[in-house]
């Protein structure tokens, strides 16, 4: 009997986690927490919510799926609403696509410019976020992007090993990156949901370092969340990306 109070009390919590996880989310989207949901403003969509290309528990064990569902339906899909609320105050800006609103940003008018950075940076870094994962991931890179790494950190473990440490050291929440800086690689970090393009840098790996992303399976341990990463970590779209960033 105290068993199953036990258990119906953890999902309860469980529960309650969720939730309130989603809301920051939300209200730290906006800058403020509204009394309405945000799912009951009619917007244009500029911007879509991109699907998944895999089952949401399809990265498990190193990400769970319960984490997986809530971080795409929930998180990701309020960047992407926020965004399209704020763009669809300025016409002139339902051409642009989200990467060149975030290289603009001093461009964007003010009123709205936190909203895109925000948001627009939310939108972008979690679509590429979901490319750079697959079940079949894991291993190392192969290539023009391999021979990189060895020449710029060492070695393979070396560069796993600072961006990890540099993961672990970012305070509060943001993202750790590995970036094209001026043709060469490089591994930071940024708060928040800002966006390396905003400085001009091209990101072709980023893992999300909110406690979003991790918590549930995780809870405080980063470092565990940091090191299993690697084994979802889709290769084959980076060097992708790392070609694209090269032309």
């Amino acid at each position: 009997m105290n068993n199953s109070i036990e258990i119906q009390d953890m999902s309860v919590n469980r529960r309650q986690l969720l939730f309130l996880l989603g809301s920051v989310t939300t209200a730290a989207a906006f800058g403020v927490f509204p009394n309405t949901s945000i799912a009951e403003t009619k917007v244009e969509e500029i911007f879509k919510v991109i699907p998944l290309s895999y089952d949401y528990n399809a990265l498990e064990p190193h990400i769970d799926g319960e984490t997986m569902t809530f971080h795409h339906d929930k998180h990701y899909a309020a960047y992407t609403k926020n965004l399209n609320l704020a763009v669809n105050e300025y016409p002139e800006l339902k051409t642009k696509t989200a990467e060149d609103l975030l290289v603009n940003l001093d461009e964007i008018p003010e009123k709205i410019r936190s909203a895109v950075r925000n948001n627009g940076g939310g939108y972008v870094n979690h679509t590429m976020f979901w490319e750079i994962m697959s079940p079949q991931g894991g291993g190392k890179p192969s290539g023009k992007l391999a021979k990189e790494i060895d020449r710029i950190f060492g070695s393979f473990d070396k560069f796993q090993e600072e961006f990890n440490q540099q993961g672990l050291k970012r305070f509060g929440s943001g993202w750790v990156w590995l970036v094209i800086n001026q043709n060469q690689l490089e591994v930071m970090t940024t708060a928040n949901q800002d966006s390396p393009i905003s400085e001009g840098k091209y990101p072709i790996m980023g893992n999300d370092i909110w406690e979003h992303a991790y918590y549930l399976n995780y809870k405080n341990k980063r470092d565990e969340y940091l090191k299993n990463w690697w084994n979802v970590v889709n290769w084959e779209e980076i060097e992708k990306r790392y070609e694209k960033a090269l032309k």
